[in-house]
């Protein structure tokens, strides 16, 4: 409760806030408002209006009052609305592990550690994590830097991963997905005004995450472009360049690295080192970027300021409700390092069930322990599946005219190019309409199919795009391809 003086004249302060039963009611001088809005457009916070996503935007509006006129009757030339827009593995068919959701419904209520149809190790995972956690719940708060078996846990999975390369749980913080853990990052870089401002480095085609908080804070958006006639591969040489410019107007102080890339779905190829990942098909290898620093010798790897992010979302997991996340944070002054952990404890703590599910990822069962077998044959079965489906999108894109499409050698993503007439891109600008924008709101109007358009994750000048995901069941995603090259042939046909 807050309360103020009857005289307005007294007020202390220029705001009053009063906050009954999760209402907040907001006046300026004092007085609770007669007419008018204290918040609006013009009085908002000017940044947040600069914030795009486009994962979620226009086009995916569209999609959902296209699903509700289906449900009401209205005839349309299809009968389903295919969301191939975002990353949601399991809402596209993907089953759960079962391991993982046995521990979690084990967690949730424990009562069924009694019960014989539950596996020892599930149990022993739960009683575990039940033990960590206070009074035994996972319904309780946990300490702002996450669930400590947890953290530790977390730290022995890098450590195996990197082949012995120490990681100090303390260096471990848990999150809320690994966006809640970027966006801290950033927080913590962004400073100064005009030229002294933080540069934010971030690939294009990028994840409108990076962008849209930059954007959030106030930063300033660097782009390096990867080079789409070589697999979307980074270059050192476009990195310099991109870094030599941002110079003239700002203070570049992060460079962003998505591993593998998203939207491209492709692998770092810059360094020769070689690591399995579970998000990169046969044939390629995943590059930790942790262990390359201390490879490269105590020069770059006692020096150099690197946080690195995992979520629980992707994969053969797929896991996006849980919101799941870890991040490292290596060579971090010990000061700021105090600052993050204040930072982290503002919001409390990452939801429980997220940090018991993000333990499961990186403690899964192990040889000779009763969910083992299960637990490989599920996962395998993912993996192959995704990798089978990446190689079909590539072949069937690949045999329509005017669309080309790399290789998708990791993720969950493909991103490919399109031609298109000049009428098309003309009418687009027309209607104020980005033009390959302006070719997925057709495609979906006409197929039902939910594309995001290349233009909301950043392109060169003069490509088109759109990005997809391969995540639909295999049976669906042959006819969502098919769909895509009538309508690309028909429209290509409109509009020569």
């Amino acid at each position: 409760y807050c309360g103020y003086t009857d005289s307005l004249s007294d007020n202390c302060c220029n705001w009053f806030l009063g906050h009954w039963f999760g209402h907040v009611w907001m006046s300026e001088n004092g007085a609770l408002p007669l007419r008018g809005k204290v918040l609006t457009v013009d009085t908002m916070n000017a940044n947040v209006k600069k914030v795009d996503y486009a994962v979620r935007g226009p086009i995916v509006q569209r999609a959902v009052q296209i699903e509700k006129e289906l449900k009401e009757g209205v005839k349309k030339p299809f009968e389903e609305v295919i969301k191939a827009n975002i990353g949601d593995a399991h809402a596209m068919g993907q089953r759960p592990i079962t391991f993982f959701r046995q521990v979690m419904a084990l967690c949730t209520y424990p009562q069924l550690l009694d019960d014989n149809k539950f596996p020892e190790d599930a149990k022993n995972r739960a009683r575990r994590i039940l033990q960590s956690c206070g009074g035994n719940s996972i319904g309780a708060y946990t300490t702002s830097q996450g669930i400590d078996c947890v953290r530790h846990d977390v730290a022995n999975y890098i450590q195996r991963r990197d082949g012995g390369i120490p990681s100090d749980p303390d260096n471990i913080y848990l999150t809320t997905g690994a966006s809640d853990g970027i966006v801290t990052i950033l927080k913590l870089l962004t400073a100064g005004e005009g030229r002294t401002r933080t540069g934010v480095m971030i690939s294009i085609p990028q994840y409108p995450l990076y962008s849209a908080s930059i954007a959030e804070l106030g930063a300033v958006q660097i782009n390096y472009y990867l080079n789409e006639e070589k697999c979307w591969s980074l270059d050192i040489s476009e990195l310099q360049r991109s870094l030599h410019a941002a110079r003239e107007h700002c203070n570049p102080r992060v460079l962003c690295i998505i591993n593998p890339g998203n939207p491209t779905g492709e692998p770092i190829r810059s360094f020769p080192y070689k690591k399995n990942s579970n998000d990169i098909y046969k044939g390629c290898e995943f590059h930790s970027f942790k262990k390359v620093l201390f490879e490269m010798g105590p020069e770059y790897s006692s020096k150099v300021e690197l946080a690195s992010f995992h979520s629980t979302s992707k994969c053969y997991m797929g896991e996006c409700g849980f919101r799941g996340g870890y991040m490292e944070v290596i060579n971090m002054d010990p000061e700021v390092k105090a600052q993050l952990t204040k930072l982290v404890s503002v919001r409390l703590c990452p939801p429980a069930p997220g940090q018991a599910l993000m333990d499961l990822v990186v403690n899964s069962p192990q040889p000779g322990e009763p969910s083992y077998q299960t637990f490989m044959k599920e996962r395998t079965a993912v993996l192959s599946a995704l990798a089978e489906k990446a190689k079909l999108t590539e072949e069937i894109l690949n045999t329509v005219p005017g669309i080309s499409c790399n290789p998708v050698q990791g993720a969950m993503y493909s991103f490919p190019r399109i031609t298109l007439p000049e009428r098309a891109i003309n009418e687009a600008k027309a209607k104020g309409q980005a033009p390959d924008m302006f070719y997925c709101m057709k495609l979906l109007e006409e197929t039902g199919i939910c594309l995001v358009p290349g233009s909301g994750f950043g392109q060169r000048e003069g490509t088109y795009h759109f990005r997809m995901t391969i995540l639909p069941p295999t049976d669906k995603l042959k006819i969502m391809l098919n769909k895509l090259k009538e309508f690309h042939q028909k429209f290509t046909q409109q509009y020569s």
